[in-house]
């Protein structure tokens, strides 16, 4: 997977802006651009105030630099920027004070300077720079959070979606590095560590997602976490991954699964990877993550519309969330194992597909009633998560599946869908969401509603059979939830946040956005 190659260095020094020289580091790095921060005017007056760092910069060129925001109508608001190219010197004209300097200077937005902002100004200082080599932020000590804020920022704005072919990639390339004064230490180095293994798994979710159907089955899917797992170089503690085919998934009993991949050339798989810490306490827990893996969904012999099938590659993205989410908690070395669950499956339509009135019997012995073959992600999310229930003993569990088109009419694009039995567990989800800029808004497991997932000739219906309910997302995490027994459980439907709707920075319209990666982590990171 060609993910770390699109990371960007940071490197962290607990210096002032000082000019080549008089003690500065610039002869070591040679930054081709300087970053300096401003922020809004406050209420009631018009010109963009200046951060920390900004009067030393302003010296040193000998620029107004102010003059220069309010001259390109810069607000300050978070996200916002404004590119100054200095002019060339001509050879053997009167010298300057910026000809031994940077060329070009970067005015930034950081609206309030919390972490939600800085985020934002970092994808701006990622994109403003893009082909410049190295670029140079001076400004005030950050606290850890809004530190790892900026760096996760900056590091996504180095995605480019993959390409295959001849033609390169369009745009410039993203920045090599980017030297943060003002900040050292323990804690600074952490987290941007932090921010560095977050961003890896977002962007590892990204490109798995959006890697062909043609290239991309259960089997390719499989090599891939093998490859990654060999791959990684986790802190102490193991890792490890384990590939079951058909035959395993047979004697199993795990038919829902085999029932959505029945019908394609290529047969199911389901894969597990595991971080376990060296040093197990009383306070260890295990954290088991599901995805739905379909890497492709035509729907089946419920056909989906041709418009409606093209994204149909990033069905998987669930399985690349936690598949992601692990890597990055054994590079982090989390004191908790989490063992991530692939249920890898095609949706495809063949002679062997699975039909509306069959019945399946999962992994716990539930017989389902199937009513339309393109709501597979919850038969293979049942096999799933009643295995792990059986075979992990986990604390915690928690799925992520791009499952309702009614989670993505209630909520857009921009919040997934959260549904918990446990207050605690939702309100930590919900809290590291807001820390990763990856929300989620919780929704009700409405008791009433369980009766209209009732089957005249099974165990349960697995769409509902009462078309006055309605309420799609909540009915589907209702037949989920039957298969986790008394386990603390959420439910995290990402139809809508785990794709773009329209065009959306650099992602294309339909093209995975890694949600998932980075609120999990949080999560993990924080539980105690």
């Amino acid at each position: 997977m060609p993910v770390s190659a699109v990371l960007p260095e940071i490197v962290l020094l607990d210096e002032r802006l000082t000019p080549p020289g008089d003690g500065g580091r610039w002869p070591t790095f040679a930054p081709q651009v300087l970053a300096v921060p401003v922020a809004p005017a406050p209420e009631g007056e018009d010109e963009v105030q200046p951060r920390g760092g900004v009067a030393d910069t302003a010296a040193l060129y000998g620029i107004d630099l102010m003059h220069e925001a309010e001259r390109q109508e810069l607000t300050g608001r978070a996200g916002g920027s404004a590119v100054v190219h200095l002019p060339r010197v001509l050879p053997g004209a009167a010298q300057v004070p910026w000809a031994a300097l940077p060329p070009t200077l970067v005015l930034l937005g950081i609206g309030d300077g919390g972490p939600r902002a800085l985020r934002q100004a970092g994808l701006a200082l990622g994109r403003a720079t893009a082909g410049l080599g190295t670029a140079m932020m001076v400004g005030e000590r950050l606290a850890p959070a809004v530190l790892r804020a900026l760096a996760e920022g900056f590091l996504l704005s180095g995605y480019r979606m993959p390409r295959t072919g001849r033609t390169p990639a369009p745009g410039k390339p993203a920045p090599e590095r980017l030297v943060i004064l003002c900040a050292a230490g323990d804690a600074a180095a952490s987290a941007v560590a932090a921010a560095r293994a977050g961003v890896r798994a977002t962007l590892l979710t990204r490109v798995l997602a959006a890697t062909p159907s043609s290239t991309k089955n259960p089997a390719w899917v499989a090599e891939q976490a093998g490859e990654l797992v060999a791959a990684a170089a986790p802190a102490a503690g193991t890792l490890s991954v384990d590939v079951h085919d058909e035959a395993w998934l047979r004697r199993q009993g795990m038919e829902g699964i085999l029932a959505v991949g029945g019908g394609s050339a290529t047969p199911p798989r389901l894969v597990t990877v595991a971080w376990t810490p060296a040093r197990a306490t009383a306070a260890t827990r295990t954290v088991a993550l599901v995805g739905k893996g379909i890497t492709f969904d035509t729907g089946g012999i419920s056909l989906k519309p041709r418009a409606a099938m093209i994204p149909m590659k990033t069905d998987m993205a669930g399985s690349a969330t936690v598949l992601a989410t692990v890597l990055a908690a054994a590079e982090l070395g989390l004191s908790h194992r989490v063992v991530a669950v692939l249920p890898l499956a095609e949706n495809a339509m063949g002679g062997r597909s699975y039909r509306p009135g069959d019945v399946v019997r999962t992994f716990d012995g539930t017989t389902v009633e199937i009513s339309n073959t393109d709501a597979e992600g919850r038969v293979v999310l049942a096999d799933a998560l009643g295995w792990a229930v059986a075979a992990l003993g986990p604390d915690v569990v928690i799925d992520v599946a791009t499952l309702t088109g009614a989670a993505t009419m209630g909520l857009g694009r921009t919040r997934a869908a959260l549904f918990a039995t446990d207050d605690d567990l939702a309100a930590a989800l919900l809290a590291a969401g807001e820390d990763a800029d990856e929300r989620a808004w919780r929704m009700p497991l409405v008791d009433e509603y369980r009766a209209a997932l009732h089957s005249d000739i099974a165990d349960v219906a697995h769409t509902s059979t009462d078309s006055r309910v309605g309420a799609g997302a909540i009915t589907a995490a209702l037949f989920l939830q039957r298969f986790v027994g008394q386990v603390p459980w959420a439910h995290l439907d990402i139809a809508g946040a785990g794709r773009t709707g329209g065009k959306q920075g650099e992602l294309a319209a339909g093209s995975p956005t890694g949600y998932g990666a980075r609120l999990l982590l949080r999560y993990l990171e924080t539980l105690p």
